[in-house]
């Protein structure tokens, strides 16, 4: 069975050596001393180990069924869920007055990658309900917060979002859910919504569904909908639950991966259902959810690429095929282990420097989301806001494919089930689809993010690595070479891609729409070259003070090194691409396909 270990020294590394996290003038940052952030990521970590990790297989094993209406979770989901609420890590990060430990989301971030990597699934009961609950915190009035979070924080009571319907996916404008109005102030909502993730389970006494529907006589499109809370069980006024409310669960799928989530089919027959914020603004109060989702599907990317290549490290080290072509290394067996091959080293090197530079990336767009949020930063929120679809894109893109080398480093054992690998393949396949496919994060980045508000967010951007350079130019010979050339020249192709679609994307959008995925992946690589520039700069500063442990820090820099002179050049190739314009995607006509 496949084991999994927290990285917690890196998440140490990042948090204070490189975000330099509890020095940080965000309010509440002055709790996140080294000690305690350690002693709450050793606790995650050993409960990821021991107790989700061993979990991820029953799940992808026995699945989820639909017994009369009632949707049966994996064995042991239950108890697992059971130990999660005793020990308030639903709440880590939610506010105290309902019942959270109200700290920093970058805390919450951190834990939240350890829970995925040992059980994806199992975590997404947990991680919707912490988005709907952070859409209700945000949109609801004061008596719809004090009804529903204190029990969604703690994950009494679970959560889910319900945007898609069987005819519609990105285009929402094109949903049919109707919500009627009734006298009390409340509607009747009545529809069909598909893809509903923890939709319905045995593992809380009462799930709140955020519901997309259209009250009628709104606008058309878009522009009509709006965002309903619909609770399985009807709350009384005095919290206790009432009648059940007219939602069921029709069915569920069958999916290629996370088998230990209940994805629905739910069915909607004139359900009571409560308006959240504004008639007809409910996309601004789901995006207050999707995008806390998208980035924590994100970091199911890297979540998955870690534990995979976690396994396969300890298969290269293990298994023996072949001897390496400078000489023998293991004298006394039959052959060396297949660690010693320079194409296995590539596989394995390619998803060590992938995973910690994302690392890096993730919990510094976490950093900027408690800024904009806690010290109310504009500019940062600015700025997270435009890498949200890079974060989401990029990272399950790039976390996909190092699950794809990690099966290869196993041969034909990674395309057996018993090994365990191929599960993280499948499971990380969804994190690509959901919460907004990555063609269409790419689609946002290009045509909403690089021009919002004049541009000044990418133009942040663009001032924040050119600062990072100069400030760093005088270093020394080996960081500049190795380090800042290598980041300058991934960020000029970043800005003549941006050039790019400036001068050409107005009189031709396709030619801007056809390098969009591109863009995205070259913008991905240029923040990862930002991180492991951070990081170089904080493992040579360790080193230079006398660190104890040097085998960490040097073997950072050689992470590192791997990362600007092998994966980041790729920013020329996608900068040569979309340089190629939409003629020659565009030029087939649609018959000959």
């Amino acid at each position: 069975m496949p084991s999994y270990t927290a990285p917690v020294k890196d998440l140490q590394f990042i948090l204070h050596e490189v975000l330099k996290a509890s020095k940080s003038d965000v309010p509440g940052y002055e709790e996140l001393e080294p000690d305690f952030t350690n002693a709450v990521l050793e606790e995650a970590g050993k409960l990821a180990s021991e107790v989700l990790t061993p979990l991820n297989l029953v799940g992808d094993q026995q699945g989820c069924r639909l017994e009369n209406g009632v949707v049966r979770t994996p064995e042991g989901f239950k108890e697992a869920f059971d130990q999660m609420r005793e020990g308030g890590w639903p709440g880590l990060d939610m506010p105290e007055e309902f019942g959270g430990q109200g700290m920093p989301y970058v805390l919450g971030t951190a834990v939240g990658e350890l829970f995925s990597s040992a059980n994806q699934a199992f975590t997404m009961y947990q991680g919707l309900t912490h988005g709907a609950a952070s859409a209700i915190l945000a949109h609801g009035t004061e008596a719809q917060k004090a009804t529903y979070l204190p029990n969604m924080v703690s994950c009494e009571w679970t959560g889910t979002m319900n945007l898609t319907e069987p005819h519609c996916g990105t285009d929402l404008g094109l949903m049919r859910t109707k919500a009627e109005p009734q006298e009390d102030g409340t509607y009747k909502i009545s529809g069909q919504k598909i893809f509903i993730s923890a939709g319905e389970h045995d593992m809380s006494s009462n799930i709140i569904h955020l519901v997309l529907a259209k009250i009628p006589g709104g606008p058309e499109g878009i522009k009509g909908v709006s965002l309903f809370i619909v609770p399985k069980f009807l709350v009384n006024e005095d919290g206790s639950l009432g009648a059940r409310n007219g939602v069921s669960c029709g069915k569920l799928e069958e999916k290629m991966g996370i088998h230990g989530n209940a994805t629905c089919v739910m069915n909607y027959d004139e359900a009571t259902g409560y308006l959240l914020g504004t008639e007809h603004k409910g996309m601004r109060a789901m995006f207050t959810m999707m995008n806390e989702a998208r980035i924590g599907v994100g970091m199911q990317g890297l979540a998955q690429a870690e534990i995979a290549y976690q396994n396969a490290v300890i298969y290269a080290k293990d298994r023996l095929q072949g001897r390496d072509v400078t000489g023998i290394k293991n004298l006394d067996g039959p052959a060396d282990p297949l660690i010693v091959h320079p194409d296995i080293r590539r596989m394995l090197m390619d998803q060590k420097s992938f995973t910690e530079g994302a690392r890096a990336f993730m919990l510094w767009g976490a950093s900027m989301i408690d800024r904009s949020h806690r010290a109310d930063d504009a500019a940062a929120e600015g700025l997270v806001s435009l890498l949200t679809p890079v974060i989401k894109g990029f990272c399950t893109d790039q976390g996909y494919d190092m699950t794809v080398q990690a099966q290869q480093v196993y041969g034909g054992h990674g395309y057996i089930e018993e090994w365990g690998m191929s599960q993280y393949t499948r499971d990380a396949r969804i994190a690509m689809i959901y919460e907004g496919a990555n063609g269409v994060q790419a689609l946002d980045l290009v045509g909403r993010k690089l021009a919002a508000d004049g541009g000044k967010h990418v133009m942040a951007f663009f001032e924040l690595v050119k600062t990072f350079i100069k400030d760093n130019k005088d270093a020394d010979e080996d960081f500049a070479r190795d380090y800042l050339e290598p980041l300058k020249a991934a960020s000029k192709d970043l800005q003549a891609a941006g050039m790019f679609f400036m001068q050409n994307g107005m009189k031709n959008p396709n030619a801007a729409l056809a390098g969009s995925t591109d863009f995205m992946h070259l913008f991905g690589h240029v923040c990862l070259g930002l991180m492991w520039s951070q990081m170089a700069l904080a493992a040579k500063a360790a080193l230079a003070e006398g660190a104890s442990d040097t085998a960490f820090y040097e073997t950072k820099l050689i992470t590192g090194r791997y990362y600007m002179a092998r994966r980041l050049p790729a920013t020329a190739l996608h900068l040569k691409r979309i340089e190629s314009g939409a003629d020659p995607v565009m030029a087939l006509d649609a018959a000959n396909f």
